[in-house]
């Protein structure tokens, strides 16, 4: 990845060995790679090779890379709606990528609360990115749960 990865001090000390918080991590990282190259087919063996990374963390990376992968023209569209004054070309990569895995992980992986979700986003974009994709990415997902009538049983588990 191309943007300095920041310090783990970032991350609060109880997600620091999290399981689905390394695999989100380490996601954010392919889909980038992903981004510029629109494969993964060179490259990905040898990015696992790399890494200390457990089955189930490879597994749960794994599950997002490819939803994401799968539905990026339905994700991007769904971004761009809720993308005030954007569109999905001028974000920036790691912007663009926080919230397509987001996005994937609100609709397609039910088994995961909306509110974990989005502080996994914020917490990615904490370390990856800064302040302002911190607010972009909250807002967009914000208006996503609010309005897509996909996310009716997780929006109601919000005000739970």
């Amino acid at each position: 990845m191309t943007t300095q990865e920041k310090s783990d001090e970032t991350v609060p000390h109880f997600l620091r060995n999290s399981t689905r918080h390394d695999a989100r991590c380490l996601t954010l990282q392919i889909l980038f790679q992903w981004d510029f190259h629109g494969s993964t087919e060179f490259w990905l063996d040898r990015f696992w090779a790399q890494q200390q990374a457990s089955p189930a963390v490879r597994e749960f990376a794994t599950q997002l890379v490819t939803g994401v992968q799968t539905h990026h023209v339905e994700l991007d569209a769904l971004i761009g709606t809720y993308a005030r004054n954007w569109t999905i070309d001028r974000m920036p990569t790691v912007d663009r990528n926080i919230l397509r895995q987001s996005v994937y992980e609100l609709l397609w992986v039910t088994d995961i609360p909306a509110k974990v979700t989005v502080d996994e986003a914020l917490l990615l974009a904490r370390r990856f990115a800064d302040d302002k994709t911190r607010q972009f990415v909250n807002g967009v997902l914000d208006q996503l749960i609010k309005h897509d009538t996909r996310l009716e049983s997780k929006r109601l588990a919000l005000s739970q």
